[in-house]
């Protein structure tokens, strides 16, 4: 019989941690789950709206507008719409810490998430995972990298995307949210104390995906 476990990855903006959660979800037949696709997808409407994203009154009164549907190979849907690519975007990157932030709409979120965690094996990644979304998450890592490193990684990908931007837009992007995301009032990104620490500064993308798939095999040796 097959264990269920919850894999919460944490960590900064742009720290590989939606790369790594998907590889191994594949790896895995886990679900996977990206929470930050749907702070962005909330981030997305906002801006379809006309609305200021830093006007937290306004974002918190289109809740009951939005229906935020995470779909199979990356897919994710905003009332029905496929807007996977423009979420990712610079504008939408450049407010989504703000909607973010907004307690009421993690709320809204939190619960969805927990819903979708609740039938099969899942790897949810975002800031509040392990200390506040999943707490009782068999597998909690916080994975990081420097800022420069960060940025880069985020520069390239937007050039394989075709999303104009430039290394220090990006660059100060990056150190924006992690300001804001770190310093929120609630639920603010953090490392839960159970948590491994993980940098990948000077690790690929298989080494990283190796030593997670390492840590849950180590979990689920545990809990045999």
């Amino acid at each position: 019989m097959s264990v269920k476990i919850a894999v919460a990855i944490d960590g900064p903006a742009a720290a590989g941690k939606s790369t790594i959660a998907k590889k191994v979800a594949l790896m895995r037949g886990f679900t996977y789950i990206d929470t930050g696709a749907m702070y962005r997808a909330f981030t997305w409407y906002c801006l379809e709206k006309g609305v200021d994203c830093q006007d937290e009154k306004a974002c918190v009164s289109l809740i009951p507008e939005v229906n935020i549907e995470l779909k199979p190979n990356g897919i994710v849907l905003c009332n029905g719409v496929d807007i996977s690519k423009p979420i990712r975007g610079t504008d939408v990157s450049s407010n989504v810490s703000y909607i973010a932030s907004y307690k009421d709409i993690r709320l809204a979120l939190v619960k969805l998430q927990r819903k979708m965690a609740e039938k099969d094996s899942v790897i949810m990644d975002g800031r509040d995972i392990g200390t506040y979304v999943l707490p009782n998450a068999e597998v909690k890592i916080f994975q990081v990298a420097s800022v420069e490193t960060r940025a880069k990684r985020r520069y390239l990908e937007n050039q394989e995307k075709g999303i104009s931007c430039t290394y220090e837009q990006i660059f100060e992007d990056v150190q924006r949210r992690d300001h804001i995301d770190s310093t929120r009032a609630f639920s603010p990104l953090k490392k839960a104390e159970d948590a491994v620490y993980l940098d990948t500064s000077d690790l690929s993308i298989d080494e990283v995906v190796a030593i997670v798939n390492g840590i849950i095999d180590k979990k689920l040796e545990e809990i045999k």
